[in-house]
């Protein structure tokens, strides 16, 4: 037997096929669909999207499953994980994650997919139970108020001066985003927080140069 026969044996061997039969990978299978389905719910919930995309959260589960059924295939053999390892590695993902929460919910769907996947279904609970706990309080966490943003259109460029007077009444610190000047009429916006907004609107609205005010509020990223 030569060396190389040697080092072929030892490695195979190192790495002997797991018994799946068809009531274990049942189990797992099982398993991981009722976690994604958790996982689902959980997203569903905690999400703060103006548009929810449903596509996203069910391919959560999907990803779960096909996780899940990817580990029980590559524990029967070790040329059969090389040849899978081969096949996924020229797969080429091109949709882009914008929000760090979907990120985090891909990895959990993945992760309970291999943990339920190497008959693991206990960890893949206490994950998920310990995951929840720590996003809903997180997410009850209160944080800075987002500002909010003021729009005036007024018949005179130079009332710029009189509007950030009636602002400075209302709101501690304020700032001037954009000025745009066009014939004989400005349009100003000003970030502020204030809680008097309605206040504040009104004492714009009774400038004599004032042609319209809004007040707007976003809940995006809050600048601290």
């Amino acid at each position: 037997m030569t060396f190389a026969d040697m080092f072929k044996k030892s490695f195979l061997e190192g790495f002997t096929s797991t018994d799946i039969n068809i009531y274990t990978a049942a189990v797992a299978m099982l398993a991981a669909s009722f976690l994604a389905v958790y996982v689902f719910l959980v997203y569903r919930i905690l999400t703060r999207k103006t548009f929810y995309s449903k596509n996203f959260n069910i391919s959560l589960v999907g990803i779960a499953l096909i996780t899940a059924g990817i580990i029980l295939t590559i524990q029967s053999s070790i040329v059969v994980s090389l040849g899978m390892v081969g096949a996924l590695s020229i797969v080429r993902f091109r949709t882009a994650i914008k929000d760090p929460l979907d990120l985090m919910f891909l990895f959990w769907a993945i992760a309970i997919g291999i943990i339920c996947g190497v008959g693991l279904a206990e960890i893949a609970v206490l994950l998920s139970l310990i995951l929840t706990m720590g996003l809903f309080i997180l997410n009850h966490i209160p944080v800075a108020k987002a500002p909010m943003i003021l729009v005036v259109n007024a018949s005179s460029l130079d009332s710029e001066e009189i509007i950030m007077d009636v602002v400075k009444r209302y709101a501690k610190n304020s700032t001037v985003k954009s000025r745009n000047m066009s014939g004989s009429s400005l349009d100003l916006i000003v970030e502020l927080r204030t809680s008097e907004g309605n206040k504040l609107v009104r004492d714009i609205m009774n400038l004599p140069s004032v042609v319209s005010a809004s007040m707007m509020t976003h809940d995006g990223e809050v600048t601290f």
